[in-house]
């Protein structure tokens, strides 16, 4: 059976917020909530663009440990090393629009999925490792109906930059933080990426032609 997401009201406020930027929508109740981060809002209101770019890039990894929600310590190419597709993005927990648009985009991805989920490696890692502990990033995940394939990473701030920079996703600051998905066939397999909002269609999609 597919996996079922359990996502309160509060989750979708950012994602119906950036929606209604990217439409000129004024929505009721949901100008408050954006005005509360106006900083935050600032960053992200201008980020809402459709459609997405593919490109394939010969990645290589760094050799760093990360720290994953359930707070054992790993390297992180051991955790890529299985045979598996793996499917990543960059988020950080406090993030209020860009991050829940992408995990929410990776929940139904997995949900689309269904039985096929255990078949590839779904992975997260936090651009602001100083607040998102494993315990963050467990509850982050969630609120997300994470399942047993998708794991959340956290670590130093030279390790998560140290991965930023292996895949070209670096800009320096959170805040200036940019949506896109990497994909990878196998170990040894180019990187897919994706930069834009992809939907879970398009996910599956480009997952299927790897």
């Amino acid at each position: 059976m597919p996996h079922r997401i359990h996502l309160s009201l509060s989750a979708f406020l950012p994602v119906i917020a950036l929606l209604g930027v990217s439409l000129g929508l004024t929505l009721p109740g949901v100008a408050g909530a954006g005005e509360m981060d106006e900083h935050a809002h600032h960053h992200h209101h201008a980020t809402a663009e459709p459609g997405y770019r593919r490109s394939v890039h010969p990645y290589v990894m760094p050799k760093v440990s990360l720290i994953r929600e359930d707070g054992s310590k790993v390297e992180f190419l051991s955790e890529l090393a299985d045979e598996r597709p793996v499917v990543l993005n960059f988020i950080y927990t406090s993030c209020t629009a860009i991050c829940p648009m992408l995990s929410y985009t990776f929940a139904q991805f997995q949900a689309l999925l269904g039985d096929d989920a255990g078949k590839v490696r779904m992975v997260s890692v936090s651009i602001d490792p100083e607040h998102d502990t494993p315990a963050r990033l467990a509850a982050y995940a969630k609120r997300f109906d994470a399942g047993p394939q998708w794991f959340h990473y956290t670590g130093t701030v030279e390790a998560s930059i140290s991965v930023q920079k292996a895949f070209g996703a670096y800009y320096g600051d959170k805040m200036n933080h940019r949506p896109a998905v990497f994909m990878r066939a196998g170990p040894g397999k180019p990187w897919v990426r994706l930069d834009g909002f992809t939907t879970a269609d398009e996910l599956v999609k480009e997952y299927r032609n790897l």
